[in-house]
């Protein structure tokens, strides 16, 4: 296993899966280059989001998205939701813990759609929380 880690996040990847950074964001590949995983790590002011809050930014950032579900990972909670755009199949997570609120994607073509869907929850699966968030 690789392990990737922020300030604020951590999870591992499977040894097929590579990561690289690129102007705060995180970009993770397996070797048969069927999609994209990104994280962008957003730090809030103050203060802690409420669902609400975190709901109207989702239907202000993602209006494609016609149905969102909630969802978990580690202490990480938010919202999923996914869309088709221009032949690519986009899922996206708004997860929210403390002052972070990580934006993650995963686009593919849509013929690949859910070839890659085990593996990417198994990846955000391992998500924890750093060093920057567990200490008070």
């Amino acid at each position: 296993m690789n392990i990737v880690e922020t300030d604020y996040w951590c999870l591992m990847l499977p040894l097929e899966w590579s990561a690289q950074q690129d102007d705060g964001v995180i970009s993770i590949t397996d070797q048969d280059g069927i999609g994209e995983l990104a994280l962008t790590t957003l730090v809030k002011e103050s203060g802690e989001n409420t669902e609400a809050t975190l709901t109207e930014l989702v239907a202000l950032e993602s209006p494609e998205v016609k149905e969102w579900t909630a969802a978990r990972f580690g202490a990480f909670t938010g919202l999923a939701g996914r869309f088709q755009d221009d032949g690519n199949q986009v899922r996206e997570w708004y997860l929210d813990y403390g002052k972070a609120l990580l934006y993650i994607t995963y686009i593919c073509d849509l013929e690949d759609a859910g070839m890659d869907d085990a593996a990417i929850e198994e990846i955000l699966g391992t998500l924890v929380v750093g060093d920057a968030l567990s200490l008070h």
